[in-house]
């Protein structure tokens, strides 16, 4: 694939996991990034560890003051917004008799509608330039299955998905594809943090094994924000290990 030097990327959530491994793929295959999380620190600490031309920035999705600070800073670095992953994300877990109307809220607030915010905020600059490529992390819980306790986590990561497959058709005239992946499980700080017997019985569920890397959902990423997808949008990529595959029992 061409390389991403000259372009720009936004990856909010940026700071750790996930959204760390999209932003070092992006940047070592040559994009300058903006690195946009909530924890401020952890932006800056990591963006000077980037290959390339970084910038951290503190950015709370759930705020759309917050986003349109965020495009308003990555073009005056820059002059252009070529990529969004639109990554940040939360995963309380509640069983549903539990959860509350703040629980609900701020699952909302930060997975759906800060996805529709950050989009919004960086879709002038991708139009003005005729190019643009939107990539959304949602899941594989929700869209294509179910965990018990992470009814709002799920609901979210589906409704992203109709979100997507809107917008790009919204988009579909202007150079901009939107897409989105779907993670299964992840080795992530996060992960690392639960009981080793949840761990075990995660790992018997996937036929590879293993979990992912965060790196390797940024390899994915980094196809769909590339030159050579310019024909696929409103897809989705599941980068799960097999995970959803068995039949039965894996």
């Amino acid at each position: 694939m061409k390389s991403l030097e000259g372009r720009v990327a936004v990856v909010t959530g940026a700071a750790s996991g996930v959204g760390r491994g999209i932003a070092e793929v992006l940047a070592a295959e040559g994009a300058s990034v903006l690195v946009a999380d909530i924890d401020a620190g952890a932006a800056q600490r990591f963006a000077g560890e980037l290959e390339g031309d970084a910038l951290a920035l503190e950015v709370d999705v759930a705020d759309t003051r917050s986003l349109d600070t965020m495009s308003a800073a990555a073009l005056e670095r820059w002059g252009r917004i070529d990529i969004l992953a639109a990554n940040a994300g939360v995963y309380p877990a509640a069983e549903i008799a539990e959860v509350t109307d703040e629980l609900v809220d701020r699952v909302l607030a930060i997975n759906v509608k800060g996805t529709v915010c950050a989009i919004r905020a960086c879709l002038p600059a991708m139009r003005e330039r005729g190019y643009g490529r939107v990539v959304l992390t949602s899941s594989i819980t929700g869209p294509l299955v179910g965990a018990a306790g992470y009814a709002t986590y799920g609901a979210s990561k589906a409704a992203m998905l109709g979100l997507m497959r809107s917008v790009a058709l919204e988009v579909a005239g202007d150079g901009i594809t939107v897409n989105a992946i779907m993670p299964g499980n992840v080795r992530t700080p996060g992960f690392e943090s639960l009981s080793q017997e949840w761990k075990d019985e995660v790992l018997r569920a996937i036929p590879l094994r293993r979990l992912a890397e965060p790196q390797e959902v940024g390899w994915a990423v980094r196809f769909l924000a590339s030159e050579e997808a310019g024909y696929i949008t409103g897809q989705t990529l599941v980068i799960d290990g097999g995970q959803v595959l068995p039949e039965g029992s894996a």
